[in-house]
């Protein structure tokens, strides 16, 4: 891996809200990483039935992209991106 500068990658907030099912946060790392992110902090809770998930990423890619693409997961049911844009979208 390539050491990479922090102040040269953009940072992004990203909340997801997901159903509990075997390997879906498997699923969400991969797509994560397809999309030419990497995870700074991951951190999960348990809540009932879904896992709420807030997600540091760094990447160059456009954040729109990869909000897309995990909104297109059937276990997400919600994701919201963070740094104060306010954009929340209900999927399920």
């Amino acid at each position: 891996m390539k050491p990479q500068s922090q102040s040269s990658t953009p940072s992004y907030k990203i909340n997801c809200r997901m159903s509990q099912e075997a390997a879906a946060l498997e699923r969400l790392c991969q797509v994560v990483r397809i999309r030419g992110f990497r995870i700074a902090t991951m951190a999960v809770e348990s809540a009932g039935e879904h896992l709420d998930i807030t997600l540091t990423l760094e990447g160059t890619r456009p954040i729109a992209m990869l909000q897309s693409q995990l909104e297109k997961l059937h276990t997400v049911a919600e994701v919201a991106l963070g740094q104060g844009s306010g954009v929340r979208v209900q999927t399920a």
